[in-house]
């Protein structure tokens, strides 16, 4: 039984974490963990502690609604991959040329952002891994979704998505994406992400940055350069 709100990110990670070592996964070699950028990260972070693995990060953005930026009509992953829900698109009516500039604006973030959190490393070979991708809440679940779909393009053993929080509706698109979705708490009444944690500050590029350098030292990555399916 999980009693909400969660504490913060980090305590919620843990819990997450403890999760997956008693599920019946095979995580113990050919593994990693992938935290989305920037709020899912303290949570991945936990989750590779707990399971000892090593962390990478994804770099979603979010496909921000004309006038409603926290509206998301979709979103990007990894600088190439991209997800819309195209009924909102339409409902909204967004001119194609609109979405196209919003698309072109977070991609090109995902693309600096991802080199910069990286140092300009290549991302890991996903291939004949299993691969928990981590956030801190799934909402609509598009960020979710174009991070496993990204996964995906580098054709992994297996893709679990996991995250503290989410809604049912979210959970059930992505299920059909990813190997297995798992999330500790559905609350009926969701509204969002951030009613689930009693802290939910945001999470900066330097405390990104200092995660993941910690986590390479403590359990480096094995980074190539494989090309991902086109």
């Amino acid at each position: 039984m999980i009693n909400l709100p969660f504490s913060d990110r980090r305590q919620a990670g843990r819990l997450l974490g403890a999760h997956l070592a008693q599920a019946k996964f095979d995580l113990k070699e050919n593994a990693l963990v992938f935290g989305l950028a920037r709020g899912g990260i303290p949570v991945a972070s936990e989750v590779a502690t707990v399971l000892n693995l090593p962390l990478d990060v994804i770099i979603v953005r979010k496909l921000g609604a004309p006038g409603q930026p926290e509206l998301a009509m979709g979103a990007v992953a990894g600088g190439r991959i991209q997800i819309r829900d195209e009924a909102l698109i339409a409902e909204l009516n967004v001119p194609a040329n609109e979405v196209e500039k919003i698309v072109a604006k977070a991609t090109e973030e995902a693309r600096w952002r991802e080199a910069d959190y990286r140092a300009n490393q290549t991302p890991p070979d996903l291939h004949n891994l299993t691969v928990i991708v981590v956030d801190d809440g799934l909402a609509t679940g598009y960020s979710m979704l174009a991070a496993v779909e990204y996964v995906n393009s580098f054709r992994p053993k297996r893709v679990i998505a996991a995250a503290p929080v989410g809604t049912e509706a979210a959970c059930s698109r992505i299920q059909n994406f990813a190997d297995t979705c798992v999330c500790l708490a559905k609350p009926f009444d969701f509204q969002a992400v951030g009613r689930w944690y009693e802290e939910f500050g945001q999470v900066s590029d330097d405390e990104v940055r200092q995660i993941l350098e910690q986590h390479r030292r403590t359990r480096p990555l094995v980074l190539t350069r494989r090309a991902a399916a086109n």
